[in-house]
């Protein structure tokens, strides 16, 4: 007894911080490895995202159970999921918000009967990060631009779907790597209280390509920042 009354004295400065720091982590803001090429080019292998757990919500720590509600997702917002159907925490781009009709033909977004705009930016501009060739968009709708990439080699079976009506409380995600991406046309809608924080940037980067060297040129990147 006297040994851990001993060693408390001794780390209670840095036991608090450790608890402090799980707090904050848990309900403030936190940082994400993405584990999968799913939201390719926006993330990229290796990166690592800073997540603001407090852009929608204020929760308990360690829980979902919300205290108060400070907002809600919108179309073009990149989350993260704690999907209970995926069994994962999953990092996705919202596409659908409560009410809309979304469709999807050959990969064409259509959200509420009106097609997305698409402007080529290229061909496999990142080879380093994916096995198949890509081929690159600035897809635009609704006042959101972002680039998304297609794999003409390994077309998805689910480039096309819908319509379908996003129901109340629930939201459609899609990954910008509209080939590659276990999604809403796999997992149906996301919860809204599955939705545990917004991404705008890059916290930092390793290059798996390279030994997870730094990729300086992506530290604090904004994610709604030109592709290159």
């Amino acid at each position: 007894m006297k040994i851990l009354t001993r060693l408390w004295k001794e780390n209670k400065g840095l036991v608090a911080f450790l608890l402090l720091m799980t707090v904050f982590r848990s309900a403030v803001a936190d940082w994400n490895v993405v584990p999968s090429g799913s939201m390719l080019p926006t993330i990229r292998l290796g990166d690592r995202i800073f997540v603001d757990k407090m852009a929608y919500d204020l929760r308990v720590p360690l829980t979902h159970i919300r205290i108060a509600h400070l907002g809600d997702p919108q179309r073009g917002d990149i989350v993260t999921i704690d999907s209970s159907a995926a069994h994962e925490l999953l990092v996705k781009r919202v596409i659908g918000v409560p009410g809309d009709r979304v469709a999807l033909r050959d990969n064409v977004l259509y959200v509420n009967g009106v097609p997305a705009n698409y402007r080529p930016e290229g061909t496999n501009l990142l080879a380093s990060d994916a096995s198949s060739t890509g081929e690159y968009f600035a897809e635009r709708f609704d006042g959101v631009t972002h680039t998304v990439r297609l794999s003409p080699d390994a077309p998805s079976p689910r480039s096309s779907f819908g319509p379908v009506v996003v129901p109340a409380g629930q939201y459609l995600m899609l990954g910008d790597n509209r080939d590659n991406s276990a999604d809403s046309r796999y997992f149906g809608f996301f919860p809204r209280n599955e939705i545990m924080g917004r991404t705008r940037s890059v916290a930092f980067s390793l290059d798996p390509a390279r030994h997870y060297a730094p990729r300086f040129d992506r530290f604090g990147k904004p994610l709604d920042a030109p592709f290159g």
